[in-house]
């Protein structure tokens, strides 16, 4: 269960180090009037810690999992903290992050942390905003083609501009922890 005075604490975060009220080009191609970059909050010790705890409880509403990714680079610091809360926890879950393109160099691999992948390992996909849902599905089929049974995403922002519909579409339950009426009227 959602801790509702830590969630309060992360919107407070959200608010002061990551929202802004300004022109932006989203990587959906979509204009917007707002930002948030979530990775300002996520990569404080605080956010890190608030963020951790609050998505792995999240996990809860999800189908069981083996494992959490997070989608670059983004959702990677978001991985890292649900992993770390996991194992503080009891339950450990190993930190998968997925690329969104292969690197022309070293191992090219899509997907950090394979090694955690077996045929049968469930994982939820972790994600710092939605938009429109379509770098979580890409993502998706990143892990599947990986070998990994996706079970569901964590969002930290639903921006409510149809991504959220888009991913229960394709299938998967989505819980998200903030939504943009947390940021503006």
């Amino acid at each position: 269960m959602i801790d509702p005075a830590r969630r309060a604490r992360l919107v407070e975060l959200l608010r002061e180090r990551s929202f802004e009220r300004r022109r932006v080009l989203l990587a959906s191609g979509r204009e917007s009037d707002f930002f948030i970059d979530c990775k300002q909050t996520a990569l404080t010790a605080e956010g890190h810690a608030i963020i951790g705890e609050l998505m792995f409880d999240a996990l809860a509403d999800l189908p069981p999992c083996d494992a959490v990714g997070g989608v670059e680079l983004g959702g990677c610091p978001l991985a890292s903290a649900v992993s770390l809360t996991s194992f503080q926890r009891g339950r450990s879950l190993p930190a998968l992050y997925v690329r969104k393109a292969r690197k022309d160099h070293g191992t090219t691999k899509l997907v950090e942390g394979d090694k955690s992948i077996s045929p049968s390992v469930r994982v939820a996909l972790l994600e710092d905003v939605i938009t429109t849902g379509g770098s979580s599905l890409k993502a998706v089929q990143t892990l599947r083609e990986a070998g990994a049974a996706v079970v569901g995403v964590v969002a930290l922002v639903d921006r409510e501009e149809g991504g959220a519909e888009t991913i229960r579409a394709a299938g998967l339950p989505l819980v998200s922890l903030c939504r943009r009426s947390d940021f503006m009227d």
